[in-house]
């Protein structure tokens, strides 16, 4: 009963032709494009129209203080623990309580994705791979999405990367705008990860020419504000 409920609650939020293609995901058959992306760490961001953020302090993530994400990241306090313990490089921001509100991660090896994707992303000599970036809400349209990777970026220049790299879901729209306002190109590649019945994964990389982003682009500007002369 308890799953019929949700089922009509879900049918009269999003209608019942949204529904069936959530139960076709999830149940029978999907497809996650992931566009991979790249940027150099010397090239100054382009201009923005965030907003600034109170003070915040930041931490480099370790197996010991992992604990701070219980608050806001609950549910990863074991994953934040099992990638600091496996050698990445890990940043937090904290509040005043200590409570972890931010974090990002790199590494400047092939990474295998055991968490989420499940899938492995190979990182060439000179590149490191950013993933496992998210803020609390009430830090979206920030800066702090800014200088969360700046800090990384920073961090990982003085291990001898030149180059970050990452993959971003085709279908995630906000992500795609920030990667751009952040000064990010595209690798025209993609990781396809087909997903059968819920349980098998398959995965296939491809590539495609021209932009897949070019509209975006134009949405992602910030806001300029005229002046007489």
């Amino acid at each position: 009963m308890d799953v019929l409920r949700r089922l009509c609650g879900h049918i009269r939020r999003k209608g019942l032709r949204a529904t069936l293609a959530k139960i076709r995901r999830m149940y029978i058959f999907a497809h996650q494009e992931l566009l991979w992306m790249e940027r150099d760490l010397v090239s100054p961001v382009p201009p923005h129209s965030l907003k600034p953020y109170p003070p915040l302090r930041m931490l480099k993530i370790t197996e010991s203080n992992a604990s701070a994400f219980t608050r806001y990241f609950g549910n990863r306090v074991g994953v934040m623990a099992e990638l600091a313990s496996d050698g990445h490089t890990g940043h937090m921001h904290i509040d005043d309580n200590g409570d972890a509100v931010a974090f990002i991660w790199g590494t400047p090896r092939d990474y295998f994705d055991r968490h989420y994707y499940r899938c492995r992303f190979p990182v060439k000599p000179g590149e490191f791979f950013e993933f496992g970036g998210e803020l609390t809400r009430a830090y979206w349209g920030t800066e702090l999405s800014v200088d969360l990777q700046l800090r990384l970026w920073e961090a990982m220049a003085l291990k001898g990367c030149r180059k970050v790299v990452d993959v971003c879901d085709s279908s995630n729209v906000p992500a795609l705008k920030l990667h751009l306002r952040m000064g990010y190109t595209e690798q025209q590649r993609i990781m396809n990860i087909y997903t059968l019945f819920g349980r098998w994964r398959f995965y296939r990389e491809t590539r495609y020419s021209g932009s897949r982003l070019a509209a975006l682009g134009k949405t992602s500007r910030p806001s300029v504000t005229a002046t007489a002369a």
